[in-house]
């Protein structure tokens, strides 16, 4: 049996937790560069807790500049054990309504312009992402919005977009129909990837703000009615997520997916062809399986 520690990260809207016993902000040192805000720690129902806020406070990062390598870095250095995701999203399909929440469990990657991966030329990694959600913890996000009174549904396909922009309606039309994508983001890719490659388990509370741009009854997505879901959707999630300690407990067994064992076998450079550097910044990340 390990020790739980349940790290949030926050999308839009949600720059803290409350009710945290014992809160305080701190910096951590990351070798993968400045997170994207000090790291709100505390505990909650007995249960270790990490806050992060992606955008820091005051919305200072846009998705693109989100430092995705060093956020996750910095999760881990602190001993967090699970990751959970809550971000805004656009919606594909009628029935996932704005205020609704989908526990998303795959992703199509439409990023371009970030840094996706902690290894490269020098130590070479290769994981597995089929399943890039654990389904344990993604259960317990559900169970914790449905006691919360949310309108949830579990599973949903979330494609990543660069933004900032929003989608044009030809891109909408095809990622709803020819490509049967439920909803839409900008900050879960590439941070599922480094999360898997830190053997972290990650789950994705993704918050419905809009239809996007497809719905033929909302036409082009309104900002001002995004910001006032979004501020619903918020104390939601806040709410939502005040419920996972006891659901997930003080202590708990190795993750019967293996998302804590996802580089067992996945680094290929061998020990004496590794570049000495890039393994003294993976301390953390691959440490375990490096050592």
């Amino acid at each position: 049996m390990n020790k739980t520690k349940i790290g949030v990260i926050g999308g839009s809207g949600i720059y803290e937790i409350d009710s945290l016993q014992n809160p305080k902000w701190q910096q951590v040192e990351s070798p993968w560069g400045v997170p994207s805000d000090e790291l709100l720690t505390g505990q909650l129902a007995g249960v270790e807790m990490v806050f992060l806020p992606r955008h820091g406070r005051g919305h200072v990062h846009a998705p693109s500049d989100v430092p995705y390598r060093a956020n996750i870095d910095s999760l881990k250095r602190l001993g967090v054990t699970d990751v959970i995701s809550v971000s805004a999203c656009g919606s594909f399909r009628n029935e996932m309504a704005p205020g609704h929440f989908v526990i998303v469990d795959q992703f199509i990657d439409r990023t371009t312009q970030r840094a996706s991966s902690f290894f490269s030329s020098g130590c070479v990694g290769h994981i597995s992402l089929a399943h890039p959600t654990c389904s344990r913890l993604s259960a317990a996000c559900a169970e914790a919005a449905k006691a919360e009174g949310i309108t949830v549904h579990e599973g949903g396909t979330y494609l990543a977009m660069e933004g900032p922009q929003f989608s044009t309606l030809a891109e909408s039309r095809i990622y709803r129909e020819s490509w049967g994508v439920d909803v839409i983001g900008m900050t879960n890719m590439p941070e599922a990837k480094l999360a898997r490659e830190a053997e972290l388990c990650y789950a994705s509370v993704a918050m419905i703000t809009d239809y996007d741009s497809w719905h033929p009854d909302h036409g082009e997505v309104d900002v001002t009615e995004i910001i006032k879901t979004l501020m619903d959707n918020s104390a939601q999630a806040k709410g939502m997520v005040a419920r996972l300690p006891q659901l997930l407990g003080a202590t708990r067994d190795a993750c019967q997916h293996g998302c804590d064992r996802a580089l067992e076998y996945a680094i290929l450079t061998a020990p004496d062809a590794r570049d000495p550097i890039l393994v003294g910044k993976l301390d953390a990340v691959a440490g375990r399986v490096l050592s």
